[in-house]
């Protein structure tokens, strides 16, 4: 078994400076987590206490039915691939992988067996006689990955082990872990900067802010149910288009204004609301609209009028199969993601419909959901 169970974690550095504040996390059997948030909120600190390279402040660690608070990085059973690969530049490849196999002492065969095994896996057997110097960013990686696969830990960590990578390999090497999480069957916890990561690669996804978690959840349910306005900017590329706006009371309907726009809420969102909606007539409230769920023609533009707002065009970005519009709306800035056949000129007024059905709206003081 290779559950993790995080309880009460903290993490307090010299001078009173708390990077993790009561954190709570299960992590079951065989999941692939990802934890994810801007830098500095304490995601890789998180990653570096599960391996014991950093000391917990308070809390308590389980790895499987084991407490290992004071376990010593070497028998907490994982393996951590890191950022800059850490290769022995006058290794060999072979060498590097078998590296932690010869501290142990394992016997040659078993060795030279469990080295020529996951090179299979990783497609690097054609690579184990040269150095590190000689393999390109991608092979390294797959180095990497390979010395922490040839040990059979319980446990994988790993620390932004894509960033150094250009675009292309990154997308390559993301379905690389995938497929080696699938064989391994063992539990991986994988830390990012880089939401597209998270989304495409977790299970589950761990989202972090200042040492808090904000949210855990599949990625599906992050993006359509995020619990607050953080969670909400957050995930998704380009961002969810968020404006201020006003609650009002109409008839038994409620109206969600902005500048001139009064655009109706569906009974739906009010009936499965996450609060009561009439405590937040009258005041500030954040609606939230993701660039796909604003429409430029079809059956949107006749069928709700009511949900309708014009958009001062500033930039049309071609991204081949879409375009990404960029542009303002009673003093917000939007992002709307079209398909490629919509024209836009830049200077030019669209007139665009909201999906009610999509829309989000939050609580700006609280930064708390109201309704998705």
């Amino acid at each position: 078994m290779a559950a993790i169970s995080i309880r009460h974690l903290g993490k307090i550095y010299p001078g009173d400076v708390k990077v993790i504040e009561d954190l709570n996390l299960e992590i079951e059997d065989k999941e692939f987590i990802i934890l994810v948030g801007p830098s500095g909120c304490g995601k890789s600190t998180t990653l570096r206490m599960i391996a014991g390279l950093e000391e917990i402040t308070s809390g308590e660690m389980y790895i499987g039915d084991r407490l290992v608070n004071d376990v010593a990085p070497k028998d907490r059973d994982i393996a951590m691939v890191f950022q800059n690969y850490a290769l022995y530049p006058h290794m060999t490849v072979y060498k590097n992988m078998a590296f932690g196999l010869t501290l142990r002492k394992v016997d040659k065969d078993e060795i030279d067996r469990k080295v020529h095994e996951a090179a299979k896996v990783l497609d690097i057997e054609h690579l184990l006689n040269r150095k590190p110097k000689a393999l390109s960013g991608g092979q390294r990686q797959r180095v990497a990955l390979g010395r922490a696969m040839v040990r059979n830990p319980a446990v994988f960590l790993l620390d932004e082990p894509l960033s150094n990578l250009d675009a292309k390999l990154r997308t390559q090497m993301r379905s690389e872990i995938i497929k080696l999480h699938k064989h391994l069957q063992t539990t991986f916890v994988y830390v990012t900067h880089d939401q597209t990561e998270a989304m495409t690669m977790g299970d589950r996804i761990v989202v972090m802010k200042d040492g808090f978690i904000q949210q855990v959840d599949t990625p599906q349910n992050l993006y359509t149910s995020p619990c607050n306005l953080f969670v909400a900017g957050f995930i998704g590329s380009p961002q969810m288009n968020l404006i201020e706006a006003t609650l009002e009371k109409k008839g038994d309907g409620y109206l969600v204004s902005f500048g001139n726009y009064h655009i109706p809420v569906p009974q739906g969102k009010i009936d499965g609301a996450k609060q009561d909606v009439a405590q937040f007539v009258g005041k500030t409230v954040v609606l939230g609209v993701r660039p796909e769920d604003f429409h430029s023609e079809g059956v949107f533009l006749e069928m709700s009028p009511e949900s309708c707002v014009d958009v001062n065009i500033d930039l049309a970005e071609l991204m081949g199969a879409e375009v990404y519009l960029y542009g303002e709306c009673s003093g917000n800035k939007l992002i709307v993601r079209a398909p490629a056949r919509v024209q836009a000129e830049t200077g030019s007024v669209m007139k665009l419909a909201i999906d009610l059905n999509k829309m989000h709206l939050f609580d700006k003081e609280s930064e708390r959901i109201i309704f998705n």
